[in-house]
């Protein structure tokens, strides 16, 4: 039986680079070097027709452990919930006041990107924060 070592979360978007630099923003990863045959992404996406450009955007995490993000152009708009989300996990470790803390100074470093913040989900002792980012997809602050 074979082991998966690595996967890509794909996300469904209008907008393949905004919504992939305003992931590497949060994450702290960077954009993907183009195919190997073109020296630049200008270079790539002036080769590609009209209708292609700007149809996808890749990030990495640069230290190789986090998985490939990927972004790709769909039709339709976003309408109902995601079934699948990330959790942006900044509180590991941390109870109470403390977690909370940290939870709500990643959410103010998050707004001015264009992450919508939604709901804090606290009880007391454990906490999240319900986000949304550029194009309306949920991910939780935990």
């Amino acid at each position: 039986m074979s082991s998966i070592k690595q996967f890509q979360v794909t996300f469904d978007c209008a907008e393949p680079e905004r919504v992939g630099r305003f992931w590497c923003e949060v994450l702290g990863y960077a954009a993907a070097n183009p195919p190997k045959e073109f020296a630049t992404w200008d270079d790539y996406e002036n080769s590609r027709s009209p209708e292609e450009r700007g149809s996808w955007f890749a990030c990495t995490d640069p230290t190789g452990v986090g998985p490939r993000l990927y972004f790709q152009r769909v039709p339709e708009g976003k309408v109902v919930k995601n079934r699948v989300h990330l959790d942006v996990r900044v509180g590991t470790g941390l109870v109470g006041e403390e977690r909370l803390a940290a939870l709500e100074a990643e959410c103010a470093r998050l707004l001015p990107l264009g992450a919508v913040r939604v709901q804090l989900l606290y009880d007391g002792h454990d906490s999240c924060i319900a986000m949304q980012d550029v194009e309306g997809n949920e991910f939780c602050i935990d």
